[in-house]
């Protein structure tokens, strides 16, 4: 156990402080060798909170010494954490601190950083995508059946759709037509006028 350079006292008043703190604020920024033991200090009372008795409200803020941090964590924190079986917490490193060199850390609850779990849950997918489709062309077959599907199915709806596009088709192709029929005839006309000048000159 790491004493952190404090008296049994101090030390205890420390860490209830640094779990309230945590479990109110959800992350705390801190040094490292005190990120773990706090980790140590706060897991097993969000387990003890799992279960909400008087018995263990009363454990709970034995520890924790404040009712508030008491109170969320038996009503917020201990719905999250309800199906997670331990690790509840996840310690981030940081640079060192710049006045002593000190390994600076972040601790959080794992279950309200919702970017890191988007980040987990997106490379989980590449992971999953990479294992089946080590066959690349597992995934063109699922694609080019789902296609006929969805144009098979609005049926009644698929007469309109080809129509509407059958009658925006032509629309589009007249446009770009008509000013490059109209830039046709301008260019000769103005020729015609250039040649017809010098011919005057020459009688």
């Amino acid at each position: 156990m790491n004493h952190l350079g404090r008296t049994n006292s101090h030390r205890k008043a420390m860490m209830s402080n640094m779990a309230s703190s945590l479990i109110l604020h959800k992350r705390i920024t801190t040094t490292l060798a005190k990120a773990k033991a706090l980790r140590m200090y706060v897991e097993p009372i969000i387990t003890k909170a799992k279960e909400d008795t008087t018995h263990s409200r009363r454990t709970v803020f034995s520890y924790l010494q404040d009712k508030d941090s008491t109170a969320i964590l038996f009503r917020e924190v201990a719905e999250k954490v309800a199906n997670r079986p331990g690790g509840y917490t996840r310690i981030v490193k940081l640079e060192n601190r710049l006045g002593d060199n000190a390994e600076m850390a972040i601790i959080e609850l794992v279950d309200y950083n919702t970017v890191y779990g988007k980040d987990v849950d997106a490379a989980s997918a590449k992971k999953a995508t990479r294992r089946r489709g080590g066959s690349g062309k597992g995934k063109a077959a699922p694609a080019a059946t789902a296609a006929p599907v969805a144009e098979a199915f609005p049926t009644a709806v698929n007469n309109q759709i080809t129509d509407a596009v059958v009658e925006e088709a032509p629309v589009v192709e007249e446009a770009p037509a008509a000013p490059a029929v109209e830039e046709a005839p301008e260019a000769p006309a103005a020729d015609d006028k250039v040649i017809e000048n010098p011919e005057e000159k020459g009688e």
